[in-house]
């Protein structure tokens, strides 16, 4: 009797185990469908020229922040996917959840720190995305640390546009790190305190890019997470405006 009751039991558990992969499959297969259609919707508002050597990248702004007003920058990186329009909220949790069309989602979606400031004053500008392991959002970040693409000089500039500005931003450090706040603080007391944040960046690079940077340069940040929340995966560039 105690064995049939205990088959039963796992049965039951093993059905509800099933279900809730099932359920997980469906889940995961949704978001990305979503997510997929929402960035397909968004590349309509953005025209890319190579060819021109000002203006190269068209961003119709008007027209993302029709579909939402958050709408504050866009941002490429080459070899990952990494091709997004960004937004900023009022805080940094709402976008960890929500899409770019403000529905609840577990991939949320690429976002500015709501400290920052796009008028010149910032020395750190800071942008997150979930690590999705369909490669969505910052999934891709992780390639920046793989010796194949921080060696290719084709991936050392980040795209960059604001409403007023198109910046090449010059990559010049890539690495992991456990979880802190040191690399993303947007405020500096003094030249003295931000220089010696910009040595620390350069020392924990896993590359040199030989890039100058010092006090009269902003930084843009794009920070991920790995090992399970553990650590981060972490890219800084010297942003370069263009024209």
């Amino acid at each position: 009797m105690k064995k049939k009751r205990w088959a039963i039991i796992k049965l039951i558990i093993c059905f509800i185990l099933f279900s809730f992969a099932c359920y997980k499959v469906y889940f995961w297969y949704t978001t990305t469908k979503e997510t997929n259609k929402i960035i397909e919707e968004i590349n309509n508002s953005i025209e890319i020229n190579e060819t021109k050597k000002e203006k190269k990248y068209n961003i119709d702004f008007n027209s993302l922040k029709e579909q939402n007003p958050d709408t504050v920058a866009y941002l490429r990186v080459n070899n990952t996917k990494i091709d997004y329009a960004v937004v900023q909220s009022n805080d940094n949790k709402y976008y960890l959840t929500h899409n770019f069309n403000k529905k609840g989602s577990a991939s949320g979606w690429v976002f500015m720190d709501y400290h920052n400031k796009l008028d010149g004053s910032d020395k750190n500008i800071v942008i997150y995305g979930h690590s999705m392991l369909n490669k969505t959002m910052f999934g891709s970040l992780h390639n920046v640390v793989k010796s194949n693409w921080y060696t290719n000089t084709d991936n050392h500039n980040v795209v960059f546009v604001t409403e007023d500005n198109e910046y090449t931003a010059q990559v010049f450090s890539v690495y992991d790190i456990k979880v802190e706040d040191y690399y993303i603080n947007t405020e500096f007391k003094n030249d003295e305190e931000f220089n010696k944040f910009i040595n620390t960046l350069k020392k924990r690079s896993k590359y040199n890019f030989n890039v100058d940077v010092n006090t009269d340069d902003t930084i843009l940040t794009l920070s991920t997470c790995g090992n399970g929340g553990k650590s981060r995966t972490v890219l800084h560039a010297k942003l370069v405006k263009e024209g």
